[in-house]
């Protein structure tokens, strides 16, 4: 049954002429004839009974023409669905993110896709950063956000937009807080710290190897620090978390940051796709989004003790990171 001829067949039985249906249509009516046949002969009986000057349709012409109109309805609707997925404002995104981005960067992100794409359905995956490449790898995520790795340049496409300070914590009335410190000044403490695996954790290893001295002593290790700031609080355990969680309404009411600028690193914040392979048009309409707005997202998250107006983050500051994490691949 050809669904054109179908087409025909319904203009025909909502005028009830072959005539103006031809005129309608711009075809002949012979050749309307012909797709009446048609479907007669595929149906096996009559659709249409004549009634004076015009037509009309039979019991089963009736039935056909509401067949007819679901199909044209349920046809028309795939069209748009597909348009739309096409164009990227509906099907499903999958975005990685850490703990601490997934609190205070991708709300904002999200905000901005819905009402980019209220169709879209986004699926979020918090994790630490080599779970969400993995996931990237197995291709269960489109796309990741949060920090730039020395690794992402071999593998991954990516783009920084803002650079993030990670800085060691600990509790207001520690001994350590309050006071100029060298890095010799933490061998003694003991921390809550990720897994070996996680990159802050490497770096933050590999900076008590170059000054000599043992790595830190981790008496809990963990895949999330932030779910953690009644512990430090509540001992002399110190910990490495992003400045953007000092934030007065969370582990900034209970922790201080430790004076000693040894051991803040200033990591690249950004997002990172895979560099071969299918990305979904709605996976390149959040790409397209990150690339035009992805700063003046991350700008918009204040650090603390910082006023509106300060928020912002110059554009010489992030360039000046940008090129040391470049050097810091180099050397990798």
């Amino acid at each position: 049954m050809d669904l054109r001829d179908l087409t025909y067949f319904e203009v025909i039985a909502d005028l009830g002429h072959m005539g103006r249906a031809a005129d309608k249509l711009g075809r002949t009516q012979p050749a309307l004839t012909k797709c009446i046949q048609r479907l007669e002969e595929a149906v096996g009986a009559d659709l249409f009974e004549r009634t004076g000057r015009g037509i009309a349709l039979t019991r089963v012409g009736e039935v056909l023409l509401a067949r007819a109109r679901r199909m044209r309805e349920a046809m028309e609707e795939s069209l748009r669905e597909v348009t739309d997925f096409a164009a990227g404002t509906a099907g499903r995104v999958g975005i990685g993110c850490g703990a601490t981005m997934g609190e205070y960067l991708l709300p904002q992100i999200c905000r901005a896709i819905i009402a980019d794409a209220p169709g879209l359905a986004i699926e979020v995956q918090i994790g630490m950063s080599g779970v969400v490449r993995a996931a990237l790898r197995e291709r269960t995520l489109d796309l990741a956000i949060g920090p730039i790795l020395p690794s992402d340049e071999q593998e991954f496409t990516h783009e920084v937009f803002g650079i993030d300070d990670v800085v060691v914590v600990a509790a207001k009335d520690h001994p350590l807080c309050g006071r100029r410190l060298a890095i010799e000044d933490l061998v003694a403490s003991k921390w809550v710290l990720p897994a070996r695996t996680v990159a802050m954790r490497q770096w933050l290893d590999n900076v008590f190897e170059a000054h000599g001295l043992p790595p830190p002593n981790v008496q809990i290790e963990t895949n999330s620090i932030t779910t953690l700031p009644k512990l430090i609080a509540d001992t002399a355990l110190l910990s490495f978390t992003s400045t953007r969680n000092l934030h007065p309404l969370r582990l900034g009411s209970q922790l201080d940051r430790l004076m000693i600028d040894t051991t803040t690193m200033r990591r690249p914040l950004g997002f990172v796709t895979r560099r071969d392979g299918y990305l979904s048009p709605a996976a390149q309409r959040v790409v397209g989004l990150l690339k035009a707005r992805g700063r003046d997202f991350f700008e918009q998250v204040a650090l603390p003790g910082m006023t509106d107006g300060a928020a912002a983050m110059p554009s010489i500051v992030v360039n000046r990171a940008e090129r040391a994490h470049k050097r810091a691949r180099q050397s990798h």
